[in-house]
């Protein structure tokens, strides 16, 4: 017991430094009402086009009209931009993630007038995790006194999520939503001038416009020449609905510490329970011939929590088993006139902590606000160098949700190193202290506070408590060691994340350059 009054004590300083309360929210009550579901998108649709088009010029081609594309169509529209969105497939799609909005997501979707896009589709509503390792369990809650009583996490079908949005565009008649696949970007002495795509149909035809935004998904064949992608794989998820169960903690993402890795479990619908295993590396057991059926019976099923499990085993014998590679690649854009990355087509992390679409959302509202000053669109190499404080402005947000990804993935995951097991059960420990233990890092998880410095004090506390437990009640030379390993493995883990995310931009943006930049007048 002594061990975690003294590492609470030494994790207490560091939290009484890094505790930021979150600024208060305001509830959007100018709902718009809309019909959901298919019906409502097969009747927008003509041959594979909405019939919304606009007439004339093109402000802005979005190619892409998933979580980013489609948020971006809106915004973009409601500001009066005549934009043209081409997007593969218009049916509603099938995923396995980009199902949890943290509520510092859906703050940026009020902000965005898209709120009532998480209605109607029986989305839930998730206000923390529960964490479960080696048969104990612990619950965090994110820090939402302050907020409106609306203000959530919400986890939904991304299928339905995504049609609303589209269908809310196509609303607005100077958007046109089209279905084609773009093929390549055209270019004019280093500037992009727009694109060449198929439509549905075949034919090929070239769309123009001042500005084009590339956020066609993690698998984008765009980016190469808008970015120096660098992308990772370190796991893969395996996906499973559990139907007609109830989780142990209801309204809240469950996190199961399993070994070698994390097993994700939350609600997608009143009946629906969404399971992702985890699966380190880029490989898995084959779906073919039976070997991941038998793996997540014998291996996985007994780690799941025992109300769950017999859900879980009747998932694995349904079949319905869905994999996807699990993608983390830094931002390091290439400044092209006349053209912009967005989305995770421009910069993924590990779903872990489910911040995609928050990131994702949070860009938008720093683009419409930095695109809302200028008349228009046409000095390309103006606005390209305007845009580059959009790269900067937006790090500190998009690095910290990054960063804590890719730092809490390493440390959730099982290692035959000792000092990593340390850090394991010391983060477990940390969070279940309640309080600015696990109010501080859920804030910086669910985007209410994403804060670089909160992160990387809350990182090290909890490094510098498992450091306490191993010294009390007395320090041995062994326990020394692992301490200073544990030390050293927090540093190994966190540091080369901030160096790929870039130290300057994360933490001191205000001393880029591009951070002042003026818009272009004309």
């Amino acid at each position: 017991m002594i061990q975690y009054i003294f590492g609470g004590i030494l994790a207490f300083f560091l939290g009484l430094f890094i505790f930021n309360g979150s600024s208060s929210g305001k509830k959007n009550n100018n709902k718009v009402s809309m019909e959901t579901g298919n019906e409502c998108i097969n009747s927008s649709v003509d041959n594979g086009e909405f019939k919304s088009e606009s007439k004339g010029e093109t402000d802005v081609i979005i190619v892409g009209a998933g979580v980013a594309g489609s948020a971006l169509a809106y915004t973009l529209g409601k500001d009066g931009r005549r934009v043209h969105v081409i997007e593969r497939d218009l049916t509603e799609p099938d995923r396995i993630v980009g199902e949890l909005l943290q509520p510092g997501g859906y703050l940026k979707l009020i902000e965005l007038g898209l709120e009532d896009c998480v209605e109607e589709i029986d989305a839930q509503r998730v206000f923390g995790y529960a964490l479960f390792k080696d048969g104990q369990n612990t619950r965090v809650s994110y820090p939402l006194e302050e907020f409106d009583s609306d203000v959530s996490g919400r986890s939904f079908h991304n299928g339905r999520f995504i049609q609303r949005m589209r269908e809310k565009a196509a609303t607005l008649p100077n958007i046109r939503l089209e279905q084609g696949t773009v093929t390549s970007l055209l270019e004019e002495n280093g500037t992009i001038k727009g694109v060449l795509y198929k439509t549905k149909t075949g034919e090929e035809l070239k769309a123009y416009a001042p500005l084009t935004v590339v956020c066609d998904g993690c698998f984008s064949n765009l980016r190469r020449s808008l970015c120096i992608p660098k992308v990772d794989v370190p796991s893969c998820f395996v996906g499973l609905i559990l139907e007609n169960c109830k989780l142990p903690h209801p309204n809240h993402g469950h996190v199961v510490l399993a070994d070698p890795s994390p097993i994700l479990l939350y609600q997608i619908s009143s009946y629906e329970v969404r399971c992702l295993v985890d699966v380190p590396g880029q490989k898995v057991p084959s779906l073919s011939n039976g070997e991941m059926a038998n793996y997540l019976k014998t291996w996985v099923a007994p780690q799941i929590p025992s109300e769950l499990r017999d859900s879980f085993i009747a998932a694995i014998e349904k079949g319905n088993i869905r994999t996807m590679p699990n993608r983390s690649m830094p931002a390091a854009p290439h400044p092209t006139p006349g053209a912009l990355l967005m989305g995770d087509a421009f910069n993924m992390r590990h779903p872990l902590t489910g911040g995609g679409m928050t990131v994702a959302l949070s860009d938008i509202v720093l683009l419409r606000n930095l695109l809302k000053p200028l008349r228009d669109l046409n000095d390309a190499s103006s606005l390209c160098r305007y845009l580059e404080s959009f790269y900067t402005l937006r790090k500190p947000v998009a690095s910290t949700i990054n960063t804590l990804a890719g730092a809490l993935y390493k440390v959730f995951c099982a290692s035959p190193d000792q000092a990593r097991t340390e850090m394991r059960q010391a983060c477990f420990d940390y969070l279940s202290l309640g309080g600015v233990f696990s109010s501080g890092p859920v804030a910086l998880l669910s985007g209410l506070n994403p804060r670089p410095l909160s992160l990387v004090c809350h990182f090290f506390a909890v490094a510098i408590y498992g450091v306490g437990r191993l010294l009390l009640p007395y320090p041995s030379p062994k326990r020394l060691w692992i301490g200073a390993r544990l030390i050293s493995s927090a540093s190994g883990i966190i540091f080369p994340i901030i160096k790929a995310e870039g130290v300057r931009q994360m933490f001191f943006p205000a001393t880029v350059p591009a951070y002042y930049r003026a818009p272009p007048v004309k």
